[in-house]
């Protein structure tokens, strides 16, 4: 949770064996540091109570679609999702354990994102990152305006949700069983009026899969210190010279 705010669910999309090093150092900036008191959450343990969760979710042959880490990485948005519900969180963010802050400054950023959340019409998401490079145009930017609407997804890896978006959510997955990667699933829920989307500007998170500090668990993106230069230089352009043509 964040002290001060409505925000009184924090969660981390995690894997359950690989990621010991990367849960330590999350436990430190999340949960010590920044005193969020974020909540890990895996697939299950035991393989057969992950097939039964597969079919209750995703369409008949997702195997065929998606690789296996791809899978249980929406699979465990999803069981995010009922934990909201289960636990009456008003608001939640949800994080991949990839989550790079950017600067310092997370939770006075974050209560002023809260803040305008409370103005909005309920069933949303919140996109807190820049993983796509995307942002609102420089020629709709507001003085004291931080949520721009938007038509799409900036990737899953940071986002903020009320408890009706995950009831939502939900409630379409019963009838439309998921059949994408969840920043795709996430898209289609917006292109069909069931959620929401609004862009937080600044941005106040990056994947480290994106800026090349952490490798991914579901992509061949590679980390180190050439995917640092390039992704800076693409974000100096996109931030600062494309904006001005859009």
């Amino acid at each position: 949770m964040v002290d001060g705010t409505k925000i009184d669910g924090i969660y981390v999309v995690h894997g359950i064996t690989g990621y010991e090093l990367r849960e330590e150092l999350l436990e430190n900036l999340l949960n010590k540091q920044y005193k969020l008191d974020a909540e890990f959450v895996t697939e299950s343990r035991v393989p057969e109570e992950n097939e039964a969760l597969l079919q209750k979710y995703f369409i008949d042959d997702i195997r065929n679609i998606l690789g296996k880490g791809s899978a249980f990485c929406t699979l465990v948005h999803i069981l995010i999702y009922e934990k909201i519900i289960q636990n009456k969180n008003r608001y939640a963010i949800i994080f991949e354990n990839d989550v790079c802050f950017i600067g310092n400054k997370f939770l006075e950023k974050i209560k002023l994102v809260e803040k305008e959340a409370d103005t909005l019409d309920e069933g949303f998401i919140i996109s807190l990152e820049n993983s796509t490079l995307e942002f609102p145009s420089l020629w709709k930017l507001k003085k004291n305006k931080y949520l721009y609407k938007a038509k799409s997804g900036r990737c899953a890896g940071a986002y903020m949700i009320d408890r009706k978006a995950a009831e939502l959510m939900l409630n379409d997955i019963k009838i439309n069983k998921c059949k994408d990667v969840i920043d795709w699933w996430h898209n289609d829920l917006i292109d069909r009026n069931v959620l929401k989307m609004y862009w937080a500007h600044p941005a106040l998170t990056e994947q480290g899969s994106f800026n090349g500090k952490l490798p991914s668990s579901i992509s061949v993106r590679n980390n180190g210190f050439i995917r640092q230069i390039r992704w800076n230089a693409q974000k100096m352009y996109k931030t600062y010279l494309l904006r001005l043509f859009r």
